[in-house]
């Protein structure tokens, strides 16, 4: 039956004349086929890229216990194409809404300003950092718990939240943040204070989120107090 699907989706998803030789005989062979029909679909709707014969090829390969790309190699790939397919859903949703539109262009414009600095750094997913001060040489994984203490504004000044006006650190696993915090703290070591500018794809994204606007750019000026603190 698990081979039986695989055949019958890359039938699907190619579009080659296998599925043309192809009875649907049961409930298991029409759901099967109408998975592979679907997925398709999906792809197309999208407009994710995807080359839906190599796609087709991969599951052969896996049916006979066969891979073109091992663990390490593939994983990579994967991520580096989900957050592109976020990249681009964001696009989309921020054409449909005005307010959200507006921050972002005013966001990229003032990235673009502050890249003039030399002691503001800009790493490959477009997050910028400022170091403020060192600490011990020590740094987090993301899966780590971290300690912090932080202040975060809009581009405009305003501030929304900051840990020091409450009088108490924040404490929590750093892959159950925004990206540009998971990746930002990954950056710091214990001890170290940094200014991060994150760009609206790696905070809240083209959603308002309580006094913050819809596709804002975010800058948090964060001091790494301890890492996986007891």
């Amino acid at each position: 039956m698990k081979k039986t699907f695989l055949f019958l989706a890359v039938c699907a998803m190619t579009g080659t004349v296998c599925a043309q030789n192809v009875e649907l005989k049961s409930f298991n062979d029409s759901a099967s086929y109408a998975i592979g029909r679907d997925i398709f679909r999906n792809w197309e709707q999208q407009q994710l890229g995807i080359d839906a014969r190599i796609a087709g090829q991969a599951l052969i390969d896996a049916a006979n216990a066969q891979s073109r790309l091992n663990d390490q190699q593939a994983f990579p790939l994967l991520q580096r194409f989900q957050k592109e397919f976020e990249r681009r859903q964001m696009e989309q949703e921020a054409s449909k809404n005005p307010v959200a539109r507006e921050n972002i262009e005013k966001g990229e414009q003032f990235m673009k300003e502050i890249s003039n600095n030399k002691s503001v750094y800009t790493t490959k997913s477009g997050l910028k950092y400022r170091k403020v001060k060192e600490g011990n040489g020590k740094h987090p994984k993301a899966t780590d718990r971290v300690k912090v203490h932080y202040t975060g504004t809009l581009i405009d000044g305003k501030k929304f939240d900051s840990s020091i006006d409450r009088g108490e650190p924040l404490t929590f696993p750093l892959n159950q943040v925004i990206p540009g915090w998971t990746e930002g703290l990954q950056l710091m070591d214990e001890g170290s204070k940094y200014i991060l500018y994150i760009p609206y794809n790696l905070g809240y994204g083209t959603r308002d989120m309580g006094d913050i606007p819809a596709g804002s750019t975010l800058i948090f000026e964060v001091e790494l107090l301890e890492i996986n603190p007891k």
